[in-house]
């Protein structure tokens, strides 16, 4: 069985194993692959792994040997997962491998808001605390969480540990989602409608897929309907934020601070309004990789892989 994979360096820079997958078959990894090399590097290889490289319709069509394509990801977007349905290729995704490590991202942004952590300590090196005649010093405003209420949108496996840990907090929690699932609902938790969400949130997290219903759902028309001081935080899609609104919103201080991972364009481009908008934190798509979410994830593409080749296939997603 001949295997390649396209754009490995993503997942694995150099601090994880390929081993169980190069024991399945005859493999060739790749860091990068751009699009015009896909073709000669797919050759007559039957599986493709890919996170990022697109594999679209026409290239697809070039592809007649390709029975199985791996997505390294959760999102599959990059591949026309109906013309490959028509091809009879099987393409699979990995649904559940960074559930804990985007949940606390959320918070790793959040308390950053909260806290200014590196600014103050950033200042303390610089000798003003040093300098100053009090025993201590702060230079942002500080933000205690319990009792504060965090507005959630999308009561996915994320959601639902996000919603875990703002509790542990002492936070209540809003959660906006079509899908409600009764049993979670508790003295700090409950469902809501939109509207009730954005009024009365102190903090909005969002965690739902990126859908013509949900694309631009942080605009400003809803951003007017939320409390002054909001904070914002986004992990899942970047336009999932309509950014020139969220940057104006920032801007004049109706929202206190955004903790971004996620933008619209990615990586960012120069003329992102959020680049230069105030109280803004914007990191390069990351919550999904700490090293163990990572190993999950490969782990689970082989398990996908294997099963496959057992005629058992799982995570299918055309």
């Amino acid at each position: 069985m001949k295997i390649v994979v396209l754009d490995g360096y993503t997942l694995n820079p150099g601090d994880l194993t390929w081993d169980r997958l190069m024991g399945l078959g005859e493999v060739v990894i790749y860091d990068r692959t751009r699009e015009d090399q896909i073709v000669e590097r797919v050759g007559e290889c039957e599986i493709v792994f890919t996170n990022k490289t697109p594999l679209s319709k026409d290239t697809l069509l070039k592809l007649p040997k390709v029975k199985y394509i791996g997505v390294l990801a959760t999102g599959y977007n990059v591949v026309d997962t109906q013309a490959a349905k028509a091809l009879n290729m099987i393409v699979t995704n990995i649904p559940t491998y960074g559930t804990t490590a985007v949940a606390q991202f959320v918070f790793a942004h959040l308390l950053e808001i909260c806290h200014h952590v590196w600014e103050h300590s950033e200042e303390v090196k610089q000798g003003t605390w040093g300098k100053g005649q009090d025993f201590c010093f702060w230079s942002y405003p500080l933000v205690e969480l319990a009792g504060k209420t965090m507005g959630i949108i999308g009561m996915g496996r994320i959601g639902q540990t996000t919603a875990k840990i703002a509790m542990a907090f002492g936070m209540n929690v809003l959660a906006v989602d079509a899908y409600q699932n009764e049993t979670l609902v508790n003295a700090q938790f409950k469902y809501v409608e939109l509207d009730d969400m954005l009024a009365n949130s102190d903090v909005i997290s969002l965690h739902c897929p990126l859908l013509e219903s949900t694309q631009g759902i942080i605009n400003s028309i809803n951003i007017a309907k939320m409390k002054d001081g909001v904070i914002i935080i986004n992990t899942s899609r970047g336009p999932l934020i309509v950014e020139e609104d969220l940057a104006e919103a920032l801007n004049n201080g109706k929202v206190a601070g955004a903790g971004l991972d996620v933008l619209s364009v990615e990586p960012a481009k120069d003329d992102n309004p959020l680049l230069k908008a105030k109280n803004c934190i914007i990191t390069p798509h990351i919550a999904w990789a700490p090293k163990e979410s990572r190993e999950r994830l490969l782990n689970i593409a082989v398990d996908n892989l294997i099963e496959y080749t057992k005629g058992n296939p799982v995570n299918v997603v055309n």
